[in-house]
């Protein structure tokens, strides 16, 4: 159990010792002092956890030794208790002004007393723990801090990292991919037998998945860095469309695909990026290509309705498979960056751009006609 340090101030002898008396049956270790000097060379010397202090004294009385002891940083948080016959309403409240915790007035119940020491020590001791206790919260708070800190900076450097590695990826790939679509073009116009003309438009094939697979890589990397900034502003809807198909011209020339564009209203506009709201719809309209047959057709379609630009893109062809379509639409309201072997990164791509758009993809197939549907929904339009 342990034991408390009571400094008694008081210049009559006998109060001091009646004071002793009761404080150590109580297992308190008591000091004297029978003056306000002597009191402050004490606490000075030794540590206490609970000062009684008489208020008359000849020379410094209680009040002048209770204001020099507050006034040192030292002795500020020891608890004072006033001992004295004065009960007037003005000497108590200067007592509290001072920094007294109690006032007693003699003659004073003994039990009232040790009770009376006994809070104010242990309210000192709980003042203490929560002092340390928040020391201790500000070095964890500290420490982690510097641990999320670290952990921050290796998340960069493995972000940074990773884009690095897609660079060199693609960079690597698109270098040996140059040559050989140069030579497979070169070939192909060439006199081949039948034969050798199939494994040139597998080539031709396999170099151009190659390509477009470090383009989406590249693309959805950027996107998810965290020092890209996009600048959305009004693009004309037409004006994308047309771009789009600029672009994929070549795919749609090799299966003869017809492409149809329906704006509801030729000023359409929608705040967008407008780079990757074009990169959205040739990815996919060249998803629509790869699972038409020759001759299929594809539908661009934007209109305004409900306060929301909707742009669409439609097919004629087989349509979604149903586990597949499951699949797709379970990965969008999850908000999940899953890739599927028929749709490539491009689903990702395109979910990553309609992010920062703040928009809606939906996907579907067009019962009882036929064929896919992918929409894009934003909020901001015309």
């Amino acid at each position: 159990m342990k034991q408390y340090n009571i400094l008694v101030v008081d210049d009559i002898a006998k109060n001091i010792q009646i004071l002793g008396s009761i404080l150590s049956a109580d297992h308190y270790r008591v000091a004297y002092a029978t003056n306000g000097n002597d009191a402050l060379k004490l606490v000075g010397l030794n540590s206490f956890d609970c000062i009684l202090l008489d208020v008359m004294m000849p020379g410094m009385d209680g009040f002048e030794v209770c204001s020099q002891l507050k006034q040192n940083p030292r002795t500020a948080e020891i608890p004072v208790i006033f001992l004295t016959a004065k009960n007037d309403q003005e000497s108590v409240l200067k007592g509290f002004q001072l920094g007294a915790q109690d006032y007693v007035t003699k003659p004073f119940s003994s039990p009232e007393l040790i009770i009376r020491v006994k809070t104010h020590i242990e309210l000192m001791e709980r003042k203490k723990e929560l002092v340390d206790l928040n020391l201790h919260l500000e070095d964890k708070v500290h420490q982690r801090t510097i641990e999320l800190e670290k952990a921050n900076r290796q998340l960069a450097n493995l972000e940074n990292a990773k884009g690095e590695f897609l660079n060199i990826i693609s960079h690597e790939l698109r270098t040996p991919l140059n040559g050989i679509t140069g030579l497979t073009s070169l070939l192909d116009q060439t006199l081949l037998d039948q034969e050798q003309q199939e494994y040139i438009t597998f080539l031709k094939q396999a170099s151009s998945r190659l390509v477009r697979f470090s383009d989406i890589a590249l693309l959805i990397t950027s996107l998810q860095a965290k020092n890209s900034r996009f600048e959305l502003l009004p693009s004309s809807i037409a004006v994308l469309f047309e771009m789009a198909m600029d672009t994929i011209e070549h795919l749609l020339t090799e299966k003869n695909i017809q492409i149809e564009s329906h704006i509801g209203n030729p000023g359409l506009t929608v705040l967008c990026d407008a780079d990757l709201i074009r990169k959205c719809i040739e990815l996919i309209v060249e998803n629509a290509i790869s699972n038409l047959g020759v001759n299929g057709k594809v539908w661009l379609e934007a209109i305004n309705e409900g306060g929301k630009t909707h742009i669409s893109v439609r097919d004629n062809g087989p349509g979604f498979p149903d586990d597949l379509l499951f699949n797709v639409k379970n990965d969008l309201a999850a908000g999940g960056l899953t890739t599927y072997e028929s749709l490539g990164l491009s689903l990702a791509a395109v979910k990553l751009i309609m992010k920062i758009h703040s928009g809606q993809i939906v996907v579907g197939n067009n019962v009882p006609l036929g064929g896919a549907f992918v929409t894009l929904s934003f909020e901001q339009s015309n």
